[in-house]
């Protein structure tokens, strides 16, 4: 998936809202609570998106994915797909699928309700 596809694909989900922040970087989020980034790592995409702690002891086992960079290095379970090679396409939109899931539950009762989610 190139930058495009990831940001297409964040779009679909749902009361995604996107900003650029830090940079150039695509921030997706839901409720104001962020469920996946994609920005640049080597000149090549790179999307970063919260796991469950099973993922985060496993997946950076794998070439092209690492703890993310500032949000793993202060104990969240955040990994970075560097896209080299990283997840297959399907893996990599499970998990941003699972992130927006995590950030969706970890809104207020009141906001889920605004949100019809």
């Amino acid at each position: 998936m190139t930058r495009a596809d990831i940001n297409a694909f964040c779009a679909t989900l749902p009361h995604a809202s996107h900003v650029v922040q830090w940079g150039s970087s695509d921030v997706w989020k839901v409720g104001g609570k962020l469920f996946a980034a994609c920005g640049w790592h080597d000149g090549e995409p790179a999307v970063t998106f919260k796991v469950y702690p099973i993922a985060f002891e496993v997946l950076p086992d794998m070439d092209g994915i690492r703890p993310a960079p500032y949000l793993a290095s202060r104990g969240m379970k955040w990994l970075q797909d560097t896209r080299d090679p990283g997840l297959s396409d399907v893996e990599l939109k499970n998990h941003i699928t699972y992130s927006h899931e995590m950030a969706v539950a970890s809104l207020t009762k009141k906001k889920r309700a605004e949100l019809g989610l």
